[in-house]
């Protein structure tokens, strides 16, 4: 285990993982940060892909539904530089 995990985390790593579960960690530990990232990103995605998938779908669906929205006027654009000004209204800057 990494010398910066402290005593009790050491611990819990060794009591709930079997010792090769314990030997991938140390090896993903020593990763960078871009690649351990990647890795948990696959690890959490592998423990229920239905789920993802009904996200996914659901986006899908909002997404559709908010080109239809503006296809057809229903939506209000408002500019960039409008929404800015405002936000800057609000948070005091324009004063």
């Amino acid at each position: 285990m990494p010398a910066d995990l402290g005593p009790s985390q050491r611990l819990r790593y060794d009591k709930t993982m079997t010792q090769e579960a314990a030997e991938l960690l140390r090896k993903a530990l020593a990763l960078t940060d871009k690649e351990r990232a990647a890795l948990a990103g696959s690890l959490i995605e592998s423990l229920d892909p239905a789920l993802e998938e009904s996200a996914e779908a659901a986006w899908n669906q909002e997404i559709a539904r908010r080109i239809e929205d503006l296809d057809s006027g229903r939506a209000k654009v408002v500019p960039w530089e409008e929404i800015r000004s405002w936000i800057s209204d609000q948070l005091g800057h324009g004063r």
